[in-house]
């Protein structure tokens, strides 16, 4: 895992003092060379800071980053939301979820290109989400459910059931196919869960495919006063998943009990999203189903009256910007156009057990 350290751990409020010095020196050079040259000369030095907050598991004091606009209204209060996306309902083959991006205002969250949410959902003996195989490059998959099972088999020959607290992080590089089905001989059940997709680092988007599984006790708990956060990839409050990444980030399950109080971890980018129950950040009530992507630098925590479960994902900004066309994540549109057409011919290696159906490209017949 590539990660930026800088010595010994030194006390939280160190790491939140020069965090605000770094962003009080911005300014003069943003002045001197506009906003993009002067900001890239400090980011390095403010990149490690934000980790170095995000692995405490708090938030210090944090000084307001400039930006265009802040610029010329230095008093100005500035909220720390930057948007609010509601969910949009899409089919994946025979099961309908809840989509939050990508979309035309937020295409990602740091690494994050991708977030589903699934049911929840009852099922009846044997049913359950139901997905043919269908392949993937450059990206890794990550689930993660509150409620149900679910059985994953890939290319690599893995056939794995999933159950609620526990990871499945299969990482596409070159290509992989996979297919989500019924656990065989399960009874009836309740669906539940969340599947994102991380885009892999620039020198990694071709790498061999691999599965790992995660059960729950890779996924630590941490417990404070009104709240219970497991930590199902990254580190806080001390705690690390053992979940093992290509680039650093940060995805929590968080339970607030009512009138308990989150303070959200620093990250350059970051995003809050209610499963179930409403909080309130910046004076603002957050509805269930509801995403909030908060400002990186700025301090804020979150609360609930009446109790709340949510997650918090977050990590650095994308090393450079990436396509996304049906299943296919990359830099390159050439590399997706060529993965198509290797997927139209049916060059991708075969599902064992599940070698006969697969989900055609989009605008295609199935067989």
């Amino acid at each position: 895992m590539d990660r930026l350290m800088v010595g010994a751990r030194a006390p939280m409020q160190l790491y939140s003092v020069f965090y605000g010095l770094t962003q009080i020196a911005v300014e003069p050079f943003v002045r001197l060379f506009g906003a993009r040259v002067g900001k890239d000369l400090c980011a390095p030095l403010e990149r490690i800071l934000l980790h170095k907050m995000a692995e405490e598991g708090q938030c210090g004091r944090a000084m307001r980053r400039p930006d265009d606009a802040s610029l010329d209204s230095e008093d100005r209060v500035v909220s720390p939301i930057e948007a609010i996306i509601e969910p949009r309902p899409r089919p994946v083959d025979t099961f309908t979820v809840r989509r939050l991006f990508p979309t035309p205002r937020v295409r990602n969250v740091g690494p994050f290109v991708f977030f589903d949410h699934m049911g929840p959902n009852d099922f009846g003996p044997g049913e359950g989400i139901n997905v043919r195989p269908h392949p993937h490059i450059g990206l890794a998959t990550v689930t993660y459910l509150f409620e149900g099972e679910v059985f994953h088999r890939d290319s690599l020959g893995f056939a794995q059931v999933i159950r609620p607290a526990e990871v499945n992080w299969m990482t596409a590089g070159r290509g992989i196919v996979h297919s989500e089905r019924p656990v065989p001989g399960a009874g009836p059940m309740r669906l539940h869960g969340l599947q994102l997709w991380v885009a892999l680092p620039l020198e990694e988007e071709e790498c061999e495919p691999k599965f790992d599984h995660y059960d729950s006790s890779a996924l630590p708990v941490v417990e404070r006063e009104g709240l219970k956060v497991r930590v199902v990839v990254g580190q806080f409050g001390g705690a690390r998943s053992a979940v093992t990444t290509l680039s650093e980030i940060l995805y929590l399950d968080i339970e607030l009990k009512p009138g308990g109080v989150f303070g959200v971890p620093f990250a350059e980018e970051r995003a809050l999203y209610s499963i179930e129950g409403s909080f309130v950040i910046d004076g603002r009530t957050i509805e269930p189903g509801h995403l909030v992507i908060v400002k990186g630098g700025a301090e804020v925590s979150v609360e609930s009256e009446t109790g709340a479960r949510l997650v918090l994902i977050g990590g650095d900004a994308l090393d450079a910007p990436r396509f996304i066309d049906w299943n296919f994540v990359s830099s390159s549109e050439a590399r997706i156009a060529a993965a198509k057409e290797q997927w139209r011919r049916r060059e991708f290696p075969l599902v064992p057990g599940d070698e006969v159906e697969f989900i055609p490209l989009p605008g295609e017949l199935s067989p």
